[in-house]
């Protein structure tokens, strides 16, 4: 695209996200996003095939932006433990300074049909994937007791989607800051981790 076409693109994007998080997607009609997003109704469809490919467009390309985050940023950490707690830390963080996409992702995709779902689940296995290799990792290394990863996957992001589903429905608006060491603290009792200090402690000798 070229970078007129690129942000009426991305116009289009932010402005389906604000109408699906305010009214929803069954009453987020193409006029309202094309009214937010500062262009013609016909527009709309000169990017998109229908309301439908918007949504899948718009969760595919905001969860890929999120998603390359979290692996650069664990690309830089040095440990599981600091694996674990930067991607606890994005996650709350990206969520957080994205409260519309949060609204958007933890109510009206989960009401969305099995096709959708399916149009959508790539960005999410990925997310997965990333989780998975880094307990993978850690019980390799023998920094935690974990018999299942892929259970130890679910607990790992259901307890940050059940975060972030009470943050986005509570009627008092709060900030996520400094939960991110109350979630790891609960993961290193889950999985057994060592503590952080003794691992630093370790580290140094090593160096």
């Amino acid at each position: 695209m070229s970078r007129p076409r690129e942000e009426k693109y991305q116009a289009i994007l932010d402005a389906a996200t604000e109408a699906f998080a305010e009214y929803g997607f069954f009453n987020s009609q193409i006029s309202k996003i094309a009214k937010l997003a500062g262009v013609a109704d016909g527009t709309i469809y000169l990017y998109f095939k229908n309301k439908e490919d918007i949504l899948i467009s718009l969760f595919q390309e905001r969860m890929g932006q999120f998603i390359n985050e979290i692996r650069q940023e664990t690309a830089k950490c040095q440990t599981t433990q600091e694996q674990l707690m930067c991607i606890i830390r994005t996650h709350l963080r990206y969520m957080q300074e994205n409260r519309s996409l949060a609204m958007f992702t933890q109510i009206e995709l989960r009401q969305s049909n099995p096709d959708i779902r399916e149009a959508i689940s790539g960005p999410l296995r990925e997310y997965f994937q990333i989780i998975e290799q880094v307990l993978t990792e850690g019980v390799s290394k023998g920094v935690m007791v974990l018999s299942e990863v892929k259970v130890g996957r679910q607990m790992f992001f259901g307890t940050l989607d059940a975060m972030i589903s009470d943050w986005v429905i509570s009627k008092k608006p709060r900030s996520l800051q400094g939960m991110e060491e109350v979630v790891f603290d609960l993961m290193c009792g889950a999985f057994k981790i060592q503590d952080r200090k003794t691992e630093l402690l370790t580290k140094d000798t090593l160096n």
